[in-house]
């Protein structure tokens, strides 16, 4: 039913369809894996010692950089393969997208600097990498929120934005704090256990906001979810959601316990059921917007570049995007476990 009458045979009806799961999945490791260490940088200014600020950098010191090539592929992706709804969308975030590009660079700068700077000039390159990743977060989820509400210039639209904005910082945070879990030891791993806590509920919270907003903006989506029979077939995505939420409460409760104990047993449960909770809402939320890029307005075909251009580009996309998947896999294998102690 949502083919606009092309021919899902042809390339000019599957190959919108391709491109659009490519770059969902871009989206998706993008906010999961740049999203854990956009969250350590937000609680950069919550340790205390600069030992365990190094400790923090060198947990995320080996992914951080190449984390970003998600957001490049998605973006490339929205800019080939769908050039009509790039223009629209990107015209109407063109603030947000501009402060978050200063942001990531302010982060890139200061990452470095702090390698090479000297000891007591390591605080003030801390204090921009933080200013960086909490100014990402929030232009991030900005866009969330008016991609949600369908770019609508008035005032509700930006206050729903600017919360959901701060709700991303919170579930960045949660991601970040439940990584340092399960990277670090000792009096930071304990510090790591109580930040995740003070970040669940306004992470909830978000999760929440996103489920009701979006439904609420558009009939087409409120008949998706709520007619009979999908709400009993959709009702698994928000009673799992609740479930992993309930889990991740019930193990940062039981782990000071734990680690105080110096076992590590259960350490990375708190950041695979956050994943989790980030994979379902992801999921609900493309299930929503579904066959549209813009709200209502631009659909995937409609949008799509001809076909023509679209199989030169998955030719391309068939070996760039392995090559990405493959290294990133890798990357994590080596590097995985405790983090070792930074030194430059």
């Amino acid at each position: 039913m949502y083919n606009f009458g092309v021919d899902m045979t042809s390339p000019a009806g599957w190959l919108p369809l391709v491109f659009a799961l490519v770059m969902a999945l871009s989206i998706l490791a993008y906010v999961i894996l740049d999203g854990y260490d956009l969250g350590v940088g937000i609680l950069l200014r919550k340790a205390d010692a600069l030992t365990e600020r190094d400790a923090m950098i060198a947990s995320i010191g080996p992914f951080w950089d190449a984390n970003e090539t998600w957001l490049v592929l998605g973006v490339g992706v929205l800019l080939v393969a769908f050039p009509v709804a790039h223009g629209v969308i990107l015209g109407g975030l063109y603030l947000p997208v501009a402060l978050m590009l200063m942001a990531l660079t302010v982060r890139g700068v200061a990452f470095d600097f702090r390698a090479k700077s000297q000891p007591q000039l390591r605080p003030l390159w801390d204090r921009a990498f933080y200013a960086g990743s909490l100014l990402a977060s929030w232009s991030q989820g900005f866009m969330l929120g008016e991609l949600i509400t369908g770019f609508k210039n008035d005032t509700n639209s930006y206050v729903f934005s600017a919360l959901i904005g701060l709700c991303l910082i919170s579930a960045y945070r949660l991601l970040g704090a439940t990584w340092l879990i399960m990277k670090t030891e000792h009096a930071l791993q304990l510090k790591a256990v109580a930040w995740a806590k003070a970040s669940l509920w306004m992470t909830a919270l978000g999760v929440l906001a996103i489920s009701v907003a979006t439904p609420w903006v558009s009939t087409r989506i409120f008949d998706k979810w709520f007619s009979f029979p999908n709400i009993l077939m959709l009702f698994p995505i928000p009673a799992a959601t609740v479930v992993l939420l309930g889990a991740i409460y019930r193990s940062l409760v039981r782990l000071p316990i734990r680690l105080e104990q110096g076992n590590q047993y259960g350490c990375a449960v708190p950041f695979a059921c956050t994943v989790g909770v980030f994979l379902l809402a992801f999921y609900g939320l493309a299930y929503s917007l579904f066959p549209w890029l813009v709200i209502d307005q631009i659909s995937i075909w409609q949008a799509a570049s001809s076909h023509e251009a679209l199989l030169i580009i998955f030719y391309g996309t068939v070996i760039v995007l392995p090559v990405i998947i493959g290294y990133t896999v890798y990357s994590y294998r080596v590097f995985w476990g405790k983090s070792s102690a930074l030194s430059y």
